[in-house]
């Protein structure tokens, strides 16, 4: 999730729009042996793109319990594994929490600590973009749509009404797949051209 980035520039919306992931390359890890297998292959892996979703809160004072949702992707392939009571996360506390696998994305603070907080998961081997990747000014983070135009020559649509859905339903709509599998395979992209640009330096 990213907040307090960088607009998207004006000269975005006249690029073509960006193409991500087909819903069939998009893996719903929703039971224990579709998330050990998940895990499994995403071992193998040495850098992975990484977002986390969560049930927005609306009221004044109240606390988010997310996340509700966690999102690693392949160049192939992004994995969703819902989050639920009770949840076996061995595989992804593994994950995560390894230094020799590297995990991008982009305005990572609230999805690690929300990790933290619900799950008891120290994420490590974490590459946060929007800090990572040069702004338009000093200091300034970078967003996801921003760093799209700038790297991949695209133009990344985000809605609203999408990112303030429930993503707690224990049955998620195929445009809350689309959108959570796009945001984590984006970042993957992203690092992979900027790493190529020369924005970036190996890990």
């Amino acid at each position: 999730m990213e907040l307090n980035v960088t607009p998207e520039p004006a000269a975005a919306v006249e690029l073509p729009l960006y193409q991500g992931i087909a819903i069939a390359d998009v893996v719903l890890a929703d039971s224990p042996a579709a998330a050990a297998d998940a895990c499994r292959l995403l071992l193998a892996e040495a850098v992975l793109g990484f977002d986390t979703e969560a049930k927005p809160t609306f009221a004044k004072g109240e606390v988010s319990t997310g996340p509700h949702l966690i999102q690693l992707a392949t160049e192939e392939r992004v994995y969703l594994f819902p989050v639920r009571p009770q949840m076996d996360c061995s595989g992804l506390r593994q994950i995560l929490e390894s230094r020799q696998i590297l995990k991008v994305g982009f305005g990572l603070g609230s999805d690690l600590a929300q990790l933290r907080a619900r799950l008891g998961i120290e994420a490590q081997g974490i590459l946060d973009l929007s800090r990572a990747l040069p702004g338009e000014k000093p200091k300034q983070a970078m967003g996801a749509k921003t760093a799209v135009a700038r790297y991949l020559g695209r133009r990344m649509q985000k809605s609203k009404h999408i990112t303030t859905s429930n993503w707690s339903h224990p049955r998620l709509t195929e445009r809350q797949m689309l959108y959570a599998a796009d945001d984590a395979q984006a970042a993957l992209r992203i690092y992979r051209a900027a790493l190529a640009e020369g924005h970036l330096a190996q890990t």
